[in-house]
């Protein structure tokens, strides 16, 4: 009804803009039309002008949205020397006005750019598919760091943990959501109708997380098996043979996979609890659920080991690169390396888990947000995952990490506050 209702709005301000100067190229009229919506006041050609550059946007090619972020870039940054000026006025007066004229200065025009343009119908996702065409150019365009600076800013204040929407998914949701579950899952890839259906099942469960702005796109999808003891491999889980058990005699709700849907929200913080939302949703529909743990890939880990064989931090010994040499033999996790290979592993990849850090955090990105989440570091498990995603990424090696309902919170504060990895005991001594 929103986009109906800025439809409308857009289509009656749109004799106000349509203004076009022939001689102008496609980029210098969305130049000129981004300028004349920041300085514009009125709603209906600013509804107008916002569609204008977003349709303008999707017809773009690939040249043309590089320049476009270039422009924004470019032409849309701060004033330098505005923030010199207004800084030393508010140094030397200390008063709310030299504060709000320093805030103001500070803040890039493209910033309030980017809100005109949320504006337009469906200017949300518009707005998230151009952050996910921007993430793509990053790495050989360093210079528009600060455009996406500037994006994620936004959309970290539109899409925060109060709007989002928990709502379950089963056979009789929408079939579109359910071709999007099978198209996002980014863990365990699903092998047509006939694996969604049994992921669907009696003794699973699963969940999406909506937001008001993209009703009809699935922002994270969160899949639970409910089985009777926390599961240490994964191929029990994916078996589509495996008849369905009924789920009032489960004990045990595995989290088995977690997609972020959205390119575009990529490093964009949902905020903490959202699994405890869908524990909090478990316990209610089955009291007899005792324990909540995931069953999570380790995707960092043999990267990180790849970097430490040739380190000499004394974090991998002489004894150990021997070892490891037989990651290299063919099919060794059945034969004879294995077994040298299981203690050496488990202790390594303790050792990337517990003390391995991007700043003063995990280095792992799903260890970041488990703990972020208040969940506890619970046990390694030694060859979950077997398959060649599995064997590449973490030498077969998963992780449960448990979320205990009595001390998620606690958790969560030892984390955020003093960086802390909680995590059982029987991790730990891996160390040693």
């Amino acid at each position: 009804m929103l986009n109906q209702v800025l439809t409308s709005i857009a289509d009656a301000g749109r004799d106000l803009v349509r203004r076009r100067d022939p001689d102008r190229t496609p980029s210098d009229q969305v130049r000129a039309n981004c300028e004349l919506l920041l300085s514009n006041r009125g709603e209906a050609s600013g509804v107008a002008l916002a569609r204008e550059v977003v349709q303008a946007y999707d017809r773009m090619d690939a040249a043309a949205r590089r320049g476009f972020f270039g422009m924004l870039a470019r032409d849309f940054g701060v004033d330098p020397q505005a923030v010199v000026d207004t800084a030393e006025t508010y140094a030397s007066r200390r008063d709310l006005d030299s504060f709000l004229a320093l805030s103001a200065a500070a803040e890039p025009p493209r910033q309030e750019l980017i809100r005109r343009l949320n504006m337009a119908p469906g200017g949300t996702p518009a707005i998230v598919a151009m952050r996910r065409d921007l993430l793509a150019l990053l790495p050989e365009h360093p210079e528009l760091a600060a455009v996406d600076a500037d994006l994620r800013h936004l959309l970290g204040s539109w899409f925060n943990r109060g709007f989002l929407v928990l709502e379950r998914i089963d056979w009789r949701s929408p079939a579109a959501v359910l071709e999007k579950l099978m198209r996002y899952e980014a863990v365990h890839r699903m092998d047509g109708w006939d694996d969604l259906r049994r992921r669907l099942a009696d003794d699973r469960r699963c969940f999406a997380f909506f937001h008001p702005a993209l009703p009809e796109e699935p922002l994270i999808f969160v899949q639970v098996a409910l089985v009777d003891h926390m599961a240490g491999a994964i191929s029990p889980l994916l078996d589509r043979t495996a008849a369905p058990a009924d789920p009032t005699q489960a004990n045990t709700a595995i989290f088995y996979s977690i997609s972020n849907c959205q390119a575009g929200l990529k490093g964009i913080s949902f905020g903490n609890f959202l699994l405890k939302q869908v524990v909090v949703e478990l316990q209610r529909e089955l009291p007899n659920l005792q324990t909540f743990a995931t069953l999570s890939p380790i995707p960092g880990f043999c990267r990180w080991l790849d970097a430490q064989i040739d380190a000499e931090d004394g974090t991998i010994d002489a004894s150990d690169r021997r070892i490891l040499t037989g990651l290299r033999t063919p099919d060794w996790i059945d034969g004879r390396a294995a077994k040298a290979l299981r203690p050496v592993l488990l202790r390594l990849c303790a050792n990337y888990l517990l003390r391995a850090k991007r700043g003063r955090k995990p280095l792992d990105p799903v260890a970041r947000f488990h703990l972020g989440n208040g969940a506890r570091l619970e046990r390694l498990n030694w060859l979950g995952d077997r398959s060649k995603n599995g064997l590449a990424q973490s030498a077969g090696l998963m992780v449960n990490y448990r979320y205990d309902p009595r001390t998620i919170e606690r958790n969560h504060e030892a984390y955020a506050n003093q960086d802390r990895v909680i995590a059982a005991r029987a991790v730990r001594d891996l160390l040693r």
